[in-house]
Formats: C-alpha cells, structure tokens, sequence
C-alpha cells in the first residue's frame, strides 16, 4: 500500500528502540521508551501558510504525542503535521 499525504502532513516511520545497553544488558521491550525520532518517507506537497521543510530520508524529531499512526504492510507510521516536527537530525 501507498500513501501520500496531503497539505503540510508528512509520513513517517519511527527508528527501533535499542534493545540493548552499551554495556550489554538486554532491555525488555515493556521498558523500552518510545522514541521520538523517526525518518522521513514522504512529504505533502505543503500550504501557503505552512511550507515543507524536510525531505525523504531525513531523520527527524518530533513532538511527544503528535501524529496519527497509521499500519502499512504491517509496520507502524506515522502522519505529522509539519508543526509537529521540531529538528531535523544531522
């Protein structure tokens, strides 16, 4: 399935937790926090008010419990509004 988001909405798909310390102690999934960065996989074309400023592959941040998560093939995304985005990750 293909989506395409409209207006100044951009998909998303947010990067796995680490599942492991630098020390090497396994971290069970109940306490792995959920991350707030996620990578770019499509752009709306964006508003006169509101202009898209990021672009497909790049890593972003973004607001705690913003979105809408939406599952394609079976793996979970994300729709932001541009305004939820708040760095791009270099």
């Amino acid at each position: 399935m293909k989506i395409k988001p409209l207006a100044d909405r951009v998909l998303v798909k947010n990067e796995k937790p680490e599942t492991k310390t630098t020390a090497g102690i396994i971290i069970p999934e109940a306490a792995q926090e959920k991350t707030q960065t996620a990578i770019v996989i499509e752009v709306g074309p964006g508003t006169e008010d509101e202009k898209i400023t990021v672009k497909k592959g790049d890593k972003i941040m973004y607001d705690k419990y913003a979105g809408t998560q939406v599952k394609i093939d079976g793996e979970e995304h994300l729709i932001l509004r541009m305004s939820d985005i708040i760095a791009v990750i270099e």
